[in-house]
């Protein structure tokens, strides 16, 4: 227990050492907030100018959580990349010289991007809800309207599973061109638009992305049933990325 631990540690003070990884990391809070306070700004104007470019099923309580939607870009980087750098760069053989048995690095690496990923999301999701409330001003809502409180938890949830998930797919990948060349398109626009597609329409719906937006949703009643879609892609992404690392010869 004491060398996992130690591996735990080590991988923290790995994620604090390298730059560009924990740029990613940070760049999420300011990203998320900025969204969310133009998001506020431009829904009160349209509110206050009576214009009809707001959309038909806008409230100020589904508003609040737009920032973090946007934001998760920042937190998928650094899943992808708190994984696919060592393997790029090399220090993959120094980390296994360190820590030999592969599992257990590999348990201290997704330990330590889990607690990173949720430590930074319970206070940018809320601060993010504030911040569009009081950029509505008049036609904010509060932190304990109905339904708002289970959908911030359910943000937390979704944005520390889906980091989780893009560190499993770089190391399943082995790489950042891959991961990142999916997920950000998929999370973007590729979901939104599939699901306007009768084709598709049906499928989309089971994508980690979608399947787990339905944790932020104020209003919905598939919440539970989005927690358990986007937790079975992680699970299995987790264990591909698994076999894959315990693999590695390189």
């Amino acid at each position: 227990m004491s060398e996992t631990l130690a591996a735990v540690r080590a991988e923290a003070a790995k994620l604090r050492g390298v730059r560009g990884t924990l740029a990613a990391l940070l760049l999420f809070a300011p990203f998320s907030l900025l969204v969310a306070a133009l998001d506020g700004w431009s829904a009160k104007g349209a509110i206050d100018s009576g214009s009809s470019g707001l959309r038909s099923d806008f409230t100020p309580e589904q508003a609040g959580l737009d920032g973090v939607l946007y934001g998760q870009l920042a937190l998928i980087v650094f899943g992808v990349l708190i994984v696919s750098a060592e393997y790029g760069s090399g220090m993959m053989r120094v980390s296994l010289l360190a820590v030999p048995r592969r599992g257990r690095l590999y348990l201290a690496k997704m330990t330590v991007t889990t607690l990173a990923a949720a430590a930074l999301a319970v206070p940018v999701t809320v601060a993010g809800y504030l911040v569009t409330q009081a950029a509505l001003g008049s036609h904010g809502s509060t932190l304990g309207a109905d339904g708002v409180p289970r959908a911030l938890a359910g943000a937390v949830v979704y944005l520390t599973l889906m980091t989780l998930f893009a560190a499993s797919v770089a190391a399943t990948a082995r790489s950042a061109v891959l991961p990142l060349a999916v997920l950000l398109p998929m999370v973007l626009a590729g979901s939104q638009i599939l699901s306007v597609i009768g084709a598709t329409k049906d499928l989309v719906r089971y994508f980690p992305d979608q399947a787990g937006s339905e944790l932020l949703d104020v209003h919905s009643d598939g919440a539970l049933r989005g927690a358990v879609i986007l937790l079975l892609w992680t699970a299995a992404g987790l264990v591909c990325g698994y076999v894959r690392h315990r693999r590695w010869d390189g």
